[in-house]
């Protein structure tokens, strides 16, 4: 068991097939979340320590990959059955992307939601392979008037009156160049927990667009209303996509892109530590700005200074980061907190929101030093 920082924070550790032991949040569907200190080993998370997140609980335990294909139909021109052959052949990209969960976090909100009591681990960054949506898509033909494109995945629901997983991108945004249909996470294919054997990579955006077992893209011609986009993952429509604890908001709209975070990896809250010089290390990401600056502060944000930004491996990518701080005997709250290129830095104090999501505060360790 591990005993996370909120109430009702124990969890089992369970491995499953292809994973290491990871945080157990609901078994039917899978929900596993990857323990806090793997993200200290490295940018990049492996993939037998990346989270996992489903819907429902149908989820495919046979595939074959030699006969599977992806169907592009809808508002184009000539309808595609692709094989996972034919887009390997289509000129692949790669992007170093984070993929974090739209709840990441949730377990910290005060007052408390429901949904997934997530603390810190909901998230990962990965090398992806693929194919640009956009190739595909004017491999189609898109037709004049289309303006959405919508995903769905082999996974499915158990009961006929749950709405089946399906998300939606404005045509703009499918057509970015970056938007990618990608078969190999880390130099491998796909974990099967993780989409295997096709995903839709959307960098900068939170996962619940990025549709595992990727089956079927359809192009079209009116704004896709389902329950996944018209009714769940909304977020409050202003520009801190908050409001007062408890309160629902007067207008919504489709949560997006991720907002700038920062993290310290390497102390845990509570931690026990020698007196004198103490080293600090970290990540930092956001939507797609890229990070400007870290800074840290060892008197509880009364005061900051810059952090080292290790190597850049992309805008979409965690960004590490260290610093010393000197602490003298006694307890110590450690703050952290990023600015992105786009200016946009993380509040010091906590938004609420009703789902639960988007929560980017200035993170505070709790240490003792002796």
């Amino acid at each position: 068991m591990a005993q996370l920082a909120f109430g009702n924070g124990e969890r089992p550790l369970v491995a499953y097939p292809g994973k290491r032991p990871l945080l157990q949040m609901t078994a039917r569907p899978p929900q596993l979340e990857t323990p806090f200190a793997i993200f200290d080993e490295g940018t990049i998370t492996p993939n037998d320590a990346f989270f996992v997140r489903y819907h429902l609980a149908d989820i495919p335990t046979e595939i074959d990959a030699q006969a599977f294909r992806v169907e592009i139909g809808g508002h184009v021109e000539r309808p595609l059955s692709l094989s996972l052959t034919d887009l390997r052949r289509m000129d692949p990209t790669e992007v170093v992307a984070v993929n974090q969960c739209s709840g990441n976090s949730r377990g910290f909100f005060e007052p408390r939601m429901a949904g997934g009591q997530l603390a810190n681990g909901a998230m990962g960054c990965a090398r992806f392979v693929g194919v640009p949506l956009k190739t595909v898509l004017d491999k189609a033909g898109v037709k004049a008037g289309a303006v959405q494109v919508a995903f769905e995945g082999l996974d499915g629901p158990v009961l006929p009156e749950t709405p089946d997983f399906a998300k939606a991108l404005t045509l703009d945004h499918a057509r970015d160049g970056e938007v990618m249909l990608a078969w190999n996470m880390n130099g491998q294919d796909l974990p099967w927990l993780n989409g295997f054997p096709l995903r839709l990579v959307v960098p900068g955006y939170y996962g619940t667009y990025w549709v595992k077992h990727l089956n079927a893209v359809t192009v079209l011609d009116k704004p896709y209303e389902g329950f996944w986009m018209k009714t769940a993952y909304r977020i409050p429509d202003n520009e801190c996509a908050c409001t007062e604890p408890g309160k629902a908001p007067d207008k919504t709209l489709p949560i997006g892109r991720l907002n700038v975070r920062s993290f310290m990896t390497n102390l845990a809250d509570g931690a026990q530590l020698m007196a004198g010089r103490v080293p600090l290390r970290g990540i930092a990401f956001d939507g797609g700005s890229g990070i400007k600056a870290v800074e840290v502060s060892a008197d509880d944000g009364r005061t900051w200074n810059s952090a080292k930004l290790e190597q850049d491996l992309g805008r979409y990518a965690f960004r590490r980061w260290n610093a010393e701080v000197d602490l003298a005997p006694g307890a110590h709250s450690l703050r952290v907190k990023a600015t992105a290129n786009n200016g946009a830095t993380q509040p010091m104090e906590p938004r609420w929101n009703p789902a639960g999501y988007m929560r980017n505060v200035v993170e505070t360790t709790r240490v003792r030093a002796a």
